[in-house]
C-alpha cells in the first residue's frame, strides 16, 4: 500500500473504463461531430437562401456591382464599392483604437498594476459597455462625440487640409465619430480576450524574465506579450468582425455617402447601413441587389475570420517549435 493510501487518500491507481465510460466517450464524440457538421450545413444553407434571392442582381449586374460608385434606385443603376471601402476604412480604423485600449487595459488589469477591488471594478465597468444597445452609441455619438471633436477637426482642415486625411470638415456625421464609436463598441471583445490570453501565459516565464535582469515594462513587452501574440491576435481578429456587421450606430453616424474618400470627416457608407437603410422601402429588383450586398458582407467577414484562424494556427505551431 502505497504512502497516499496510507494517508486516506483513495488509490491512486485508476480503474479500467467500465463499459458505461465507453459509451459516454463515444457518444460525446458522436454528438460533438454532428454539431460540428451541423453548422457547416447551417453555413450552407445560409449561403444558399442568399445567393438564391441575390441571384438575380448577380445575374443582372456581374461584377460590376462591386465596382461601381453609382447608386441610384430611379435609374437602375447599383454599386457598393464607396460601401465596401467605408465598410473596410472604418473598421479598421476602430480595430486600431480599440485594439490599443483594449490591449493596454488587459495588459493594466492582468499585471497587477491596479488593486485588486480597483481592478475588478474595471473590468466590470468594460465588460458592461457590451450591454449598451448599438442605437445608444449612436445617439451618444450624434450628440456628444461630434460636437466634442469638430473644434479639433476644423483647427486640422485649417491648418493640414492639404494631407488627404484631414481634406474636408466635419459638418456632421462622418467617418471619424463613427470609427471612434465603433472602437468603443469592440473595446470588450478585445479587452477580454486579450486578458485571457495574458493570464494564460505561466507566471514562471515573467520571473524568468526578471531572473534575467529585465525590468517590468521589458518583462511584459519583451515576454509576455510575444507568448501571449496568438490570442492578443485572436482578440483583435473578433473584433474585427464585430465591427464589420455593425449596423445601427454606424448607420446613424458614418453619413450615408456613396463617395471614395481618406478623409476622417468626410461621411461614407458601410454595407450594413446601407442594407438597413434600403430594405423597408425595396422593390423586387432593389431585394436581389441588396441580397448581393449581403453575400458581399459575408463573405468578407468569412475571409476575415478564416484568414484570421490560418494566421492563429500558423503563429501557435511556430511557438510551439
Amino acid at each position: 500500500m502505497s504512502s497516499l493510501e496510507h494517508a486516506g487518500v483513495p488509490g491512486t491507481v485508476a480503474g479500467a473504463p467500465s463499459a458505461w465510460d465507453f459509451f459516454a466517450d463515444r457518444a460525446f464524440r458522436a454528438l460533438a461531430k454532428a454539431g460540428a457538421v451541423l453548422i457547416l450545413l447551417l453555413l450552407a444553407f445560409i449561403l444558399w437562401q442568399i445567393g438564391r434571392k441575390a441571384w438575380p442582381g448577380m445575374r443582372d449586374y456581374g461584377f460590376g456591382f462591386l465596382t461601381s460608385t453609382t447608386w441610384d434606385v430611379g435609374r437602375g443603376h447599383f454599386g457598393i464599392l464607396p460601401a465596401i471601402w467605408g465598410t473596410l476604412y472604418s473598421s479598421f480604423l476602430a480595430l486600431v483604437i480599440g485594439g490599443f485600449f483594449g490591449v493596454v487595459m488587459a495588459i493594466f488589469l492582468t499585471q497587477d498594476f491596479l488593486p485588486p477591488r480597483l481592478s475588478v471594478v474595471f473590468r466590470t465597468t468594460v465588460e458592461l459597455l457590451a450591454a449598451i444597445p448599438s442605437v445608444v452609441y449612436g445617439l451618444w455619438g450624434i450628440f456628444i462625440v461630434v460636437p466634442a471633436i469638430r473644434p479639433a477637426a476644423d483647427w486640422l482642415y485649417a491648418h493640414l487640409g492639404w494631407i488627404p486625411l484631414f481634406g474636408s470638415t466635419l459638418s456632421g456625421p462622418g467617418l471619424l465619430p463613427a470609427s471612434l464609436v465603433l472602437a468603443i463598441m469592440i473595446l470588450p471583445t478585445v479587452a477580454a480576450v486579450s486578458q485571457d490570453a495574458l493570464r494564460q501565459v505561466p507566471y514562471r516565464v515573467k520571473e524568468a524574465a526578471y531572473g534575467m535582469g529585465t525590468t517590468r515594462w521589458e518583462a511584459i513587452l519583451g515576454v509576455m506579450l510575444p507568448t501571449a501574440a496568438t490570442g492578443i491576435f485572436g482578440a483583435l481578429v473578433l473584433g474585427f468582425g464585430r465591427a464589420l456587421g455593425e449596423t445601427m450606430a454606424l448607420a446613424m453616424l458614418i453619413g450615408n455617402s456613396n463617395q471614395l474618400t481618406l478623409s476622417l470627416f468626410s461621411p461614407a457608407n458601410t454595407l450594413a447601413a446601407l442594407l438597413a437603410l434600403n430594405f423597408p422601402e425595396a422593390g423586387p429588383r432593389e431585394v436581389a441587389v441588396l441580397m448581393y450586398a449581403a453575400l458581399v458582407l459575408l463573405g468578407i467577414t468569412l475571409v476575415v475570420n478564416i484568414a484570421g484562424g490560418a494566421i492563429m494556427a500558423v503563429a501557435g505551431r511556430t511557438i510551439k517549435k
